[in-house]
């Protein structure tokens, strides 16, 4: 999962991606690669057939920080990025389900403790070198070294004990796990295959962290995407070009992809970006708001706009429970005592208007949540989890059963009181660079004034915001969004268990705090472990119930994906799993009347 808490941000990077190689290194090896006279076992891709040829453009926030997957933590690194790795295994972004990549099959021991895994034959880099077994063994030597600091290190190990790899023949390779582990061959997606040839020689000499510039000569880039480098003009574009030794072919036996190019454009605005978008500047557009959305469908008549519905982000309220110590305020002491009543928390809850959320943030283009699971996870909401309408009258109901009471304050409002007569009064931290969620908390502001509660919304720029809520815990509650990489709940693992570093309202517990954390602990790591999805399913709907009976993050709503495209796209068919558009890359085009066109 990244976090939406601000443009760009990233909660865990599980995007792992494609490596590229750096001025500095000369190529290792002659310049022309070895001669593969394997046949080569393309993935066939089902879908439209399109047209050779053409540019598209895209706009990015931002510039790319860096080309190399082991420094990638910002959003358009990885989206760029993306655009050029190839995985073993790969999660579909439309089905939600794995399917085969640069393996071309795998199988799951009986004990579920080896995954064999056999490469398609005849592959390359985007260079002409070959792919073989060897690249795998180098790729995971890299990913599970600790002196590298591979991000993707986390994900290979099991109990603190990594994976281990067994070469077969040229082809085949298997992984051996510590453990069982549920859908572990979900574990390969996005992991990038790095080039051998390329890479090893930095790997030895300790110069991992300089490759990947922005600068590298495109005669020194290589990886197994569909596109590779072109041509970078520093603060303008990055232009990306058609990999010749693509894997993938259509049904028709092209090879993919269709287009020449794809151009990204650093556009530093939502708004600018819609701008360059109205004036054909760029060819596709994601995660519009609803407003800028609004305006576009009914502008653009031309254009396809397709809201695709809910995606994996989850807004939610939370309020600050962890431990303070002795040397906390007396102020925070007394607040804490509500924050940590659960008919507190539940009674906020009941008082929340999910629905005007809905209609008055995301313009009705989104969805009420009362769970972590969005509408836009297919496999895994839990059915069984109540889904009550607003209730003022049962808010105040269960503030009763806590000991509240109301009386009236002097400026002749009702006020809500503690058992010791002290007003509820506190303060909603939220980051002043999202309008939506200071909106979210303005609603709630006058949720909660109809309890008697007194709410304040301090807006904070998202720096000072992460550093009240996870370095000082100087904040009485805060609203923040979460986005999944992935649909399986493995990918929001970090969030839930109280040792976890986002367990957001009392992080990295030593020991869980609360006898229904240490549940919600029992059942995230059974459910980790369990062979089957039926298996799964029961433990992980069980948790979904507990995190709804206690309330530690009050969920509130899941805005939709709305994109859009230019009617001169042809197989534009956007996800709700990153990367929204560009997933299906390989299968864009551009129509017969705009493959010749010119900008």
């Amino acid at each position: 999962m990244k976090p939406a808490w601000a443009n760009g941000s990233s909660r865990r990077i599980l995007s792992i991606l494609l490596f590229v190689f750096a001025a500095s290194f000369p190529r290792p090896l002659a310049a022309s690669p070895p001669q593969n006279n394997s046949k080569e076992q393309s993935l066939v891709l089902p879908g439209g057939i399109g047209h050779p040829g053409g540019r598209l453009v895209v706009a990015l926030r931002a510039e790319p920080k860096t080309l190399n997957p082991l420094l990638a933590a910002d959003a358009p690194s990885r989206e760029v990025i993306g655009t050029m790795q190839a995985d073993l295994v790969h999660i579909n972004r439309a089905t939600q389900l794995t399917e085969p990549a640069l393996a071309k099959s795998w199988k799951i021991s009986s004990d579920g403790l080896q995954y064999t895994l056999v490469l398609r034959r005849g592959l390359k880099f985007s260079d002409g070198y070959p792919l073989d077994v060897d690249d795998v063994l180098f790729t995971f030597r890299v990913y599970l070294d600790q002196g590298v600091h591979a991000p993707q290190r986390d994900l290979l190990l099991f109990d603190g004990k990594p994976i281990t790899l067994r070469k077969v023949d040229s082809q085949t390779i298997v992984f051996q796990l510590p453990r069982p582990y549920a859908v572990a061959e979900r574990l390969f997606d996005g992991l990038a295959i790095l080039p051998r040839h390329l890479f090893e020689r930095p790997y030895e000499e300790g110069k991992i962290a300089q490759l990947g510039t922005l600068g590298t000569p495109a005669s020194q880039w290589s990886g197994l995407g569909p596109f590779r480098l072109k041509e970078y003009v520093a603060g303008q574009r990055l232009v990306l070009e058609r990999n010749p030794y693509y894997w993938k072919t259509d049904e028709e036996g092209n090879r993919l992809p269709y287009l020449g190019e794809l151009v990204f454009l650093f556009v530093p605005s939502a708004d600018a970006q819609v701008l360059r978008f109205q004036s054909r500047e760029t060819d596709v557009i994601s995660r519009l708001g609803a407003e800028n959305f609004s305006v576009l469908s009914r502008e653009q008549k031309d254009d396809t706009m397709v809201d695709a519905g809910p995606g994996l982000e989850y807004n939610f309220l939370f309020f600050n429970l962890n431990d303070l110590g002795e040397k906390a305020p007396p102020e925070m002491i007394q607040k804490q005592k509500w924050f940590r009543d659960e008919k507190f928390r539940q009674a906020v809850s009941s008082a929340v208007d999910r629905e005007a959320i809905v209609r008055l943030v995301y313009q009705g283009r989104g969805a009420p949540l009362w769970g972590l699971v969005t509408p836009g996870d297919r496999r895994w909401q839990d059915e069984k989890l109540p889904h009550p309408p607003r209730s003022v009258e049962g808010a105040h109901a269960l503030l009763k059963e806590a000991g509240f009471s109301w009386t009236t304050a002097s400026n002749g409002e009702r006020a809500l009181v503690d058992s010791g007569g002290k007003p509820v009064e506190f303060s909603i931290v939220t980051s002043s660079s999202s309008a939506e969620r200071s909106k979210m908390a303005a609603l709630i502001q006058d949720d909660l004034k109809q309890l008697g509660m007194r709410v304040q919304v301090v807006p904070l720029e998202f720096r000072s915001l992460l550093d009240r809520v996870i370095q000082t815990k100087q904040y009485d509650a805060s609203i923040f969004g979460l986005v999944s990489f992935d649909a399986d709940p493995n990918s929001d693992i970090n969030v839930w268990l109280s040792s976890g570093g986002t367990h957001l309202w009392n992080p990295s517990q030593p020991h869980p705090a609360t006898p229904w954390e240490a549940e919600i602990d029992r059942l995230f790591n059974e459910q980790m472990y369990a062979r089957t999805f039926e298996q799964r399913k029961v433990l992980y709907d069980r948790a979904q119930e507990i995190l709804w009976e206690n309330q530690p993050m009050i969920f509130l709503a899941s805005p939709d994906i709305l994109t859009g495209a230019k009617k001169s796209v042809g197989n534009f068919r956007p996800a709700v799993l990153e990367p929204y558009v560009l997933w299906n890359v390989d299968q864009l085009y551009l129509k017969n009347d705009a493959v010749n066109a010119t900008r």
